[in-house]
């Protein structure tokens, strides 16, 4: 499953309370290319059927059933300046492997 740092938790729960019509914080990873990956958080008003689903501190978070896998290892951060970041420990000094800010 994804980790998710307490800086992330803390922001996803002040969205959540700004939006509590979407209590789901759902990630999903898509291929930009061969070599780059976008991860997508968005809020959801409800879990889906194929989504791995984990709770964090009272946090709901779904990851998309396609990207179950893909995510295993995956640390999700968020620093001030700058928003998410994803960090993959076995692939830090990888450079091939570009991490985005979607922020």
């Amino acid at each position: 499953m994804i980790k998710v740092t307490r800086s992330a938790v803390e922001h996803l729960k002040a969205q959540v309370l700004a939006h509590p019509e979407d209590p789901i914080v759902r990630v999903q990873v898509k291929d930009l290319d061969d070599h780059r990956l976008a991860f997508n958080i968005t809020l959801e008003e409800k879990v889906q059927p194929d989504d791995a689903v984990q709770t964090i501190d009272g946090l709901t978070v779904a990851v998309a059933g396609g990207s179950a896998a893909r995510v295993d290892g995956i640390t999700m951060d968020y620093q001030e300046p700058g928003g998410f970041k994803f960090h993959h420990a076995d692939h830090q000094e990888d450079s091939r492997l570009d991490l985005i800010n979607l922020n």
